[in-house]
Parts: structure tokens; sequence; C-alpha cells
């Protein structure tokens, strides 16, 4: 088997452009890891995903979550990107309003809501957990944070699957207008094992409640346009310190523009402290993929 179905999909986006980008080849069984690594190179988007039967009861579907470099054990957008996908081929059906993800991670529900291009899908992520509470004038953070205005809450090192550095800016213009200092933050993260520097800022737009920018340091240095990961790290670390903005555990932020994107990504903190990171998908590439 050389072909199999391809999709590529706009994640955290009601219109295509605005979201991350995915990859995802549905007919993942037969591809070893060095194959799989080729493809994901190939595609040359952020991550390209792989659909394998569940091996386990409860679970509607298995995946396999590679960057152009290394296979990730969770990601925010891959993990909603995927269920969509799934959802498109009809490989799978919600139970209860639910999918159950079989991956490194272990089986993390997706919770659907909604049919057709006003669906959203939210990940629950995994747990995670305050690894460090630092003073920003931290000597592994000074460079990095130096020539930022900070905001109320202190810098904090996260880990939910991926470990993020957490900083809360004064306002959004102060975020929207920063210069990531990249050398500083790709020492960082080498330094910390880190993904890197996550800022965020309080909004008054009434869409959103934060703006959120993710600067990844290692192994490349980029900023990510909607990341699913980073937001439930973020939306912990607000949770642990009585910080959530929004009604009832659940707010909107805005990711992106600064790389010519427009991302929405949907926060909710359930009461057992769980939480889902999520929002609409746009399907942009349908056909197969020879390989």
């Amino acid at each position: 088997m050389t072909t199999r179905r391809y999709m590529q999909l706009d994640v955290f986006a009601d219109r295509p452009g605005a979201g991350n980008p995915l990859a995802v080849v549905l007919d993942g069984e037969g591809l070893d890891d060095n194959v799989m690594q080729a493809i994901a190179r190939w595609t040359r988007l952020p991550e390209t995903t792989f659909v394998f039967p569940a091996t386990k009861p409860e679970a509607s579907y298995g995946i396999r979550i590679f960057s152009p470099r290394r296979e990730v054990p969770f990601a925010g957008h891959p993990s909603v990107g995927t269920a969509h996908a799934v959802l498109e081929a009809g490989l799978a059906t919600p139970r209860d309003g639910l999918l159950v993800q079989e991956g490194i991670a272990g089986l993390l529900p997706l919770r659907v809501t909604g049919s057709g291009p006003i669906r959203t899908i939210a990940v629950r992520t995994p747990r995670a957990k305050v690894m460090e509470i630092a003073s920003p004038s931290d000597a592994r953070l000074h460079d990095v944070l130096d020539s930022l205005p900070l905001g109320a809450l202190p810098p904090a090192l996260m880990d939910g699957g991926r470990r993020w550095w957490l900083a809360e800016l004064r306002d959004e213009t102060a975020l929207r207008t920063a210069t990531p200092p990249w050398e500083a933050i790709g020492t960082l993260a080498q330094s910390t094992e880190s993904m890197g520097m996550c800022v965020f800022a309080r909004s008054d737009d009434p869409v959103y409640f934060l703006a959120v920018r993710a600067w990844v340091g290692a192994p490349a240095q980029f900023e990510d346009a909607a990341s699913g990961a980073a937001n439930a790290t973020l939306a912990a670390w607000l949770a642990s310190q009585d910080a959530l903005p929004g009604n009832d555990g659940r707010y909107r932020i805005s990711q992106g523009r600064e790389v010519g994107h427009d991302a929405i990504i949907e926060l909710f903190v359930d009461e057992q402290g769980e939480v889902w990171s999520g929002g609409r998908v746009c399907s942009v590439v349908s056909g197969q993929i020879d390989w």
C-alpha cells in the first residue's frame, strides 16, 4: 500500500489561513518510524499525524504525532485536528459526545460539540503541574524578560506533556509589539529542557480574554501560530493561582497575529481541574499521498 488518504487542515480557525496548519495521514498502518518522520519532514508543517486502528476497546483510534524533527508525545492542535479528520473520513463516531484518542500520552478524550462548519472539538490535555515559580531577576530568565514590561503574576515553569515557561506581560499592546529575544529564548529552552517562553496578557477585546504568544526556542526557533498545549499549561497555571479570566472556567485566547494568523482557542478548566483545549477546524486539502 503506497497510496493513503491525506488531509491538510487549519486548526483553531473559522477560515483557512487563520489557525495552525496540520497534515494528517489517515491510513498509518504499515508505516515505520523512519517513514513517518520522512513524511513529516517533507510536509514542512509544524506537525503531521498518522492515524491507526485503536488497540484498546475504549479508544476511537490511535495516533502518532511527528514534527519535522522528531516524534511528539502530545500536542494540542494535532490532537484536535486529527479528531476532525477522523470524523470527516467516517473512521469513528463520538460516544456520548466524546472521541477517545490513543497515543503515547495515553487515552485522551475529545469533546465534540455541534456539526458542520460550526463544530468545535476540545481535547482534555494531560494534567499539567507547576515545576517552578521563579523571579524575573532569575539569571536564566533575565535576558528573555529584561526588555519586557511584566504583569502581576511571577514567571513559572509548567509541564503538561510539553514544558513551557510562562510570563505575564503588562497589557496587550506590550505583548503585541514585543520583539522576541531569540538567542536568549534558545538558551533558556536548552538549559531548562523546555519548549521556550509563552507570554500572555489580559485583554478588553469582546471576543477573547487573553492574548498569547508562544516562542519556541529549541530545537528550532520560531513563533507558534496557535498552541493548544502551551495554552493548556497556561490555563493550569492560572487555575493554580486563582487567576482564570472569564466565567465558570471558560475563556478564549487570541494567538498568531504577529506571524500572519488569527487563531482563537477555547479553554475550559472543569470542576475536577482538568483542562480542555479546543476550537474550530477547517479542511483545506483532501486527497491522497503516494509514498
